[in-house]
């Protein structure tokens, strides 16, 4: 059966952010064209106010009974009253066990709900101190991208919801999928729930930009760096790299270099037969050790389980370094 996601519009529904659930769900295709999720907008009301401009939205409240995820998008006024249909038919949503995403001040609606209750979760900065004060059993976090709690997933604004839904895409299909999909939307795809939701200060327009040097570390993934080596090769002092790399990226190097690595990582199992510690070395673990901890605590799972769930070759014991990806990852070592 193919993955239903739901998409709820209501009053006063921001526009961008329905538009990017639907687009980053909605345009995913398999090998034979067929979709890999069945998205549909819903409502209380055949007509939603959304500002600007009016919407006609084709299903009603009831495709929630299938929904294997729902969103619920940001609005406008996020303290304004909210239909007490809608929390209802959310709360029945996640009582069956659908997965319940919001983007950017739709997580009043699930606060709202009581789905934050006792839970890690994070809007848009400007009101997450509003978010913090009215539903206070909601442990806020207002620093971070978006924070997955596994069945319930809150995300920051606009492009921080574009991350969220790519980030579920990989949950489900893996990261191969979810690359394309960040390219199909012309989007980044390695920025991690624990970033910074915004930066100090624009990225200098010049040679100052720390765009190339991330090139050059994710082409070089396998070597053993350090701050210092990639300071170096940015032609900057260790401090000076740490502090434009958190203005410009909004995590530490090391950090992102981790996350990147295990994404490297999460690409060769899906399409490699090499052993897991070949893997490890290849996407720069100097242990299979550390990489399988790292791996689980960022991905969720252990690399073998992801492999079973993403390698359609299920050959996590097969032997010898099979697959361009892979040799090319360690010839570049």
């Amino acid at each position: 059966m193919v993955h239903r996601v739901c998409i709820v519009a209501m009053d006063q529904v921001i526009p961008y952010d329905l538009t990017l659930a639907y687009e980053v769900f909605g345009r995913l295709r398999d090998d034979r064209g067929k979709p890999f999720y069945d998205v549909r907008v819903c409502a209380e009301a055949a007509r939603v106010d959304a500002g600007a401009f009016g919407l006609v939205v084709p299903f009603g409240l009831e495709v929630l009974t299938r929904a294997r995820t729902v969103i619920v998008p940001g609005i406008e006024n996020p303290l304004a009253p909210r239909s007490k249909t809608i929390l209802r038919a959310l709360q029945r949503a996640h009582r069956r066990g659908a997965r319940i995403a919001s983007i950017c001040s739709g997580a009043f609606v699930l606060a709202e709900a009581g789905l934050l209750d006792g839970r890690r979760a994070t809007t848009h900065w400007l009101c997450a101190d509003h978010l913090a004060s009215r539903y206070p059993q909601v442990k806020v976090d207002p620093n971070v991208l978006y924070v997955d709690e596994g069945e319930i997933v809150t995300s920051a604004g606009a492009s921080a919801g574009m991350d969220m839904c790519l980030h579920l895409v990989r949950r489900d299909l893996g990261q191969a999928v979810a690359t394309h999909a960040a390219r199909l939307a012309v989007a980044p795809v390695n920025r991690e729930g624990g970033q910074a939701q915004f930066i100090r200060r624009d990225p200098p327009r010049s040679s100052g930009s720390l765009a190339p040097h991330l090139e050059w570390i994710a082409a070089h993934l396998a070597k053993p760096l350090t701050v210092a080596r990639m300071a170096t090769q940015a032609g900057m002092s260790e401090r000076s790299f740490a502090r434009h790399f958190r203005e410009q990226i909004g995590t530490t190097p090391m950090q992102w270099l981790l996350n990147a690595r295990i994404r490297r990582a999460q690409e060769l199992l899906e399409s490699s037969t090499a052993y897991v510690d070949q893997i490890a070395a290849a996407c720069g673990f100097q242990s299979s050790v550390t990489f399988r901890s790292s791996f689980r605590r960022i991905a969720g799972v252990s690399p073998a389980d992801y492999r079973r769930r993403f390698n359609d070759a299920q050959t996590s014991d097969a032997p010898g370094l099979k697959g361009s990806v892979l040799g090319a990852a360690v010839g570049a070592a």
